[in-house]
């Protein structure tokens, strides 16, 4: 009535079954660790990195896109430092010229000036533009543009994101928005600076022809020098020096935050990589060993169908002592 023998052949033939169906499944899949039910411990942690890997993937995007803009502005800054170099040349060749000659050359310079604008005005990239602005709050202060860094996790397990920030404020070259008297917050290119220093300055008005006075001042995009003394011009060509070491420092700016995107583009990237190799090493499955073991299980099966062939047979020889 009972066959032990049979019993624990058939334990050990769905012992090996079951350790069958678990090795095709990491072969079939690539993992030893493909639910919960798996290993809950691994299964967790791999899901919580695999989560973060995709934020990161995001940060990648922002990165790329705050890198185009910081391009296109980057680009737009040089090309204003060299015109506005080239208009301070015009002003050094005006000094001692007739007021003919100043006629011609402030042709040059208003060409130059409305190429000034033109840079800035074009500089714009995905609706976005730094160097000309129009900040309605606080009379012209341009906030801080934030390009989002890094995505991270805090010791108690929360988000924690980081951007590199461009301050729009240091690097604008015009400013629709600002006060007419508020000078300093006005653009590198449109505020009005004191003539004695070469520095936006809230005193300064704009100056007269052949009149000078202490609180004259001028700006380069709107400078004119016909009918200006020599003694104007050469307070002009201070305002545009002082101009032109601002260009360059904006400039050094851009360049700085151009180079911060880019290593940071190549880091994140590489931690990406870092974090799919170590939930790998998590839950990947081994393909090697498994294959070696499916094969052992699949002698296994067939010596355990055998065996329980040969418990079952036991029986059988009962039948023999009813016959004849």
């Amino acid at each position: 009535m009972t066959n032990a023998s049979a019993m624990t052949a058939l334990q050990a033939l769905t012992a090996t079954n079951k350790a069958l169906d678990s090795t095709q499944s990491r072969i079939s899949t690539g993992y030893r660790v493909a639910e919960a039910a798996d290993n809950a411990a691994y299964w967790s942690i791999a899901t919580t990195m695999r989560s973060d890997n995709g934020a990161l993937s995001t940060v990648q995007d922002a990165l790329g896109l705050g890198a185009s803009k910081v391009d296109v502005a980057y680009t737009a800054m040089q090309n204003a430092v060299d015109t506005a170099n080239k208009i301070k040349v015009k002003l050094v060749a005006a000094v001692g010229a007739s007021e003919a000659d100043k006629a011609k050359i402030q042709t040059e310079i208003e060409g130059l000036q409305t190429q000034l604008k033109n840079y800035a005005d074009g500089a714009t990239f995905s609706g976005t533009n730094w160097l000309s602005v129009n900040s309605t709050a606080g009379s012209g202060v341009a906030t801080d543009a934030h390009i989002i860094s890094s995505f991270n996790r805090s010791s108690d397990g929360s988000p924690v994101l980081t951007t590199i920030d461009i301050d729009v404020q240091g690097i604008k070259l015009y400013e629709a928005g600002a006060a007419g008297t508020d000078q300093v917050n006005h653009g590198i290119l449109d505020g009005l600076r004191l003539a004695t220093s070469g520095e936006r300055d809230n005193t300064a008005t704009a100056g007269a022809a052949g009149t000078v006075a202490a609180t004259d001042g001028y700006s380069i995009s709107t400078l004119s020098i016909v009918g200006f003394t020599d003694a104007q011009i050469t307070q002009m060509i201070k305002v545009a020096d002082i101009t032109n070491a601002e260009l360059t420092d904006a400039a050094t700016k851009l360049g700085a935050a151009k180079n911060s995107i880019d290593l940071q583009k190549d880091f994140v990237s590489k931690l990406m990589d870092s974090i799919d190799r170590g939930v790998g090493q998590l839950v990947d499955a081994d393909m090697s060993k498994e294959s070696t073991k499916l094969q052992a299980l699949q002698v296994q099966q067939q010596l355990g169908i055998q065996a329980l062939s040969i418990a079952n047979g036991n029986a059988q020889n009962i039948l023999s002592l009813f016959r004849n």
